[in-house]
C-alpha cells in the first residue's frame, strides 16, 4: 500500500504544493484540510488521527514529538510512521526524499517509529 502523507501546520504549504505536483497520484493533506484534524489540534490527537486514517505524519516538531510517540505507543496505538524535516536539506531534496519513501518504500517500513530526513 502506497503511502499516504498528512503534512504538519507548521510546516509552509509549499512542501504539500511540491509533493503534488511532483507525484500527482500521492496522497498530501495537511492539517486544516478538509476531513483532516483542525489547525491547533494538540499531538497526541494527530497521532490518533494518522492511525485511524493510516497517514504518515511529516513534521518538522523535533522537540516533542518523541515524547508523544512513545506515550501514543504506550497506550496500545500505533502510526504508520513520521518523516521528520531536516532543516539543512532544500525543498527539491526534502520533496525527493519523500517521494521515494511513497513509492519504494515496504510496507509497515516506518511504522511506529519517527524517520529522520534523509533516509537511509
Amino acid at each position: 500500500m502506497q503511502i499516504k502523507y498528512l503534512m504538519d501546520e507548521n510546516l509552509p504549504p509549499i512542501y504539500q504544493i511540491q509533493l503534488r505536483r511532483k507525484e500527482p497520484d500521492l496522497v498530501v493533506w495537511a492539517i486544516g484540510d478538509p476531513n483532516t484534524p483542525a489547525k491547533g489540534t494538540l499531538d497526541p490527537d494527530i497521532l490518533i488521527w494518522c492511525e485511524k486514517y493510516d497517514f504518515v505524519l511529516v513534521t518538522n516538531n523535533r522537540s516533542s514529538m518523541p515524547v508523544h510517540l512513545i506515550d501514543h505507543l504506550a497506550r496500545g496505538h500505533h502510526i504508520p510512521g513520521i518523516f521528520q524535516i531536516n532543516p539543512s536539506m532544500s525543498l527539491g531534496e526534502t520533496i525527493e526524499e519523500l517521494v521515494l519513501a511513497a513509492l519504494a518504500s515496504l510496507d509497515d517500513e516506518y511504522c511506529d517509529r519517527i524517520s529522520y530526513l534523509p533516509l537511509p
